[in-house]
């Protein structure tokens, strides 16, 4: 029997309904050809399919069409954002803030415009795991070109106040970057109303395909392209456009659209049963924050036990013990030793991630496992 899936924040699966409009875009007798093919039937019809794939994340986030440029990912997105506004905006400064619990494609390149000579700033961030606009408003500089700060941190699940920064960041003329990949499709966004200048989309972490996103540009803000041969996307990122994915993006951002009070509602419910059951356990405790949090994400420490020997002894559950791009390493959860854990309460730490096909049974299963495994190392340890 396979293990109850418990970390939809390292990725979802596709939604039937996604996979379902994605397999029309792949062979002779669908949506297959290259959007860019403009001189016949083929590629008109896919470059339609295209477009109104941007229109659904758009009307999504609630931007234009024409903010929406496509990328292989949150990764891939973060990259351009960053190294592109420093390229472009280097000549008015090299102060770039951030910080330290950003997911490692902001953190790393960030550490690779360092050796570029830029100056970066790492704010620590709160005891609930999030970073205030006061924090950000002492950390800017004359020379200060962007601020990179998560929308939704994906280890805590905590919500950081983005309109707040965005407002400090307007004020100062500095350019915000928010990466919302653990954000799209799980909360509300109004980029308008945020006033953020670039936003960071991954489709598989909201029931789309891996390997696609995309980056939120407000109109007027220049990057520096990053990838370069034909100048696809406006000039910001060129590469020919994968059909079928950005149609599985597009359809996956319809449906979050069209169901995220409802998902919401159902998946907080979900987290608070699971959270009533761990507290239970003697020596449970929560990391992050309880009250300003996506409804998908509880991440738990339990004191006494040794991290690896609880993982070990979870076959029945697919969990995290942090992100999943961190995963193959020992060393403790940088985000976790961040708000203050001790590295023994950091190892003994469990991120569960819950999603769209989870369900109350399964929650219960999940802590009595949890519960009967903790109880077991605990008095092996005795």
């Amino acid at each position: 029997m396979n293990p109850i899936y418990m970390d939809y924040a390292a990725t979802t699966p596709v939604d039937p309904q996604v996979a379902e409009k994605m397999a029309t875009c792949l062979t002779m007798d669908g949506n297959f050809a290259n959007p860019a093919s403009r001189s016949h039937r083929y590629g008109w019809m896919a470059e339609e399919a295209v477009e109104n794939a941007r229109g659904q994340i758009a009307d999504l986030i609630n931007s234009d069409v024409r903010e929406i440029v496509w990328t292989s990912g949150a990764t891939e997105a973060n990259n351009l954002a960053i190294k592109g506004i420093a390229e472009e905006r280097s000549a008015q400064g090299k102060h770039i803030v951030t910080s330290s619990i950003e997911h490692k494609a902001v953190l790393d390149t960030c550490a690779y415009l360092a050796t570029q000579g830029f100056d970066v700033t790492y704010l620590q961030p709160q005891a609930d795991g999030t970073t205030s606009a006061q924090q950000v408003k002492d950390a800017l500089r004359d020379d200060t070109i962007l601020v990179s700060i998560m929308f939704v941190n994906n280890e805590l699940g905590c919500i950081n106040p983005i309109k707040d920064i965005a407002k400090v960041c307007g004020d100062a003329k500095v350019i915000l970057h928010t990466d919302a990949a653990q954000a799209v499709g799980k909360v509300e966004i109004d980029v308008n109303e945020l006033g953020v200048d670039l936003l960071s989309v991954c489709a598989h972490k909201f029931y789309g395909p891996k390997g696609i996103g995309a980056l939120f540009v407000k109109r007027g803000v220049k990057v520096a392209e990053q990838i370069h041969g034909g100048g696809h996307e406006r000039g910001m990122r060129s590469g020919t456009l994968a059909t079928h994915q950005l149609v599985g993006l597009g359809e996956a951002a319809h449906i979050c659209k069209q169901n995220l009070i409802e998902e919401n509602k159902k998946l907080t419910q979900l987290r608070e049963q699971l959270k009533t059951g761990l507290m239970a356990i003697d020596g449970a405790s929560l990391n992050g924050s309880d009250q300003n949090h996506v409804s998908g994400i509880l991440n738990m420490s339990f004191a006494g036990v040794d991290g690896e020997s609880l993982l070990l002894s979870l076959p029945q559950l697919a969990v995290s013990s942090g992100s999943a791009c961190n995963s193959a390493t020992m060393a403790p959860s940088y985000v976790l030793k961040a708000i203050g854990l001790e590295d023994d309460l950091a190892h003994a730490s469990i991120r569960f991630s819950l999603g769209r096909f989870s369900d109350s049974e399964q929650i219960k299963q999940a802590i009595e496992y949890v519960s009967t495994a903790v109880e077991r190392l605990k008095g092996m340890a005795a």
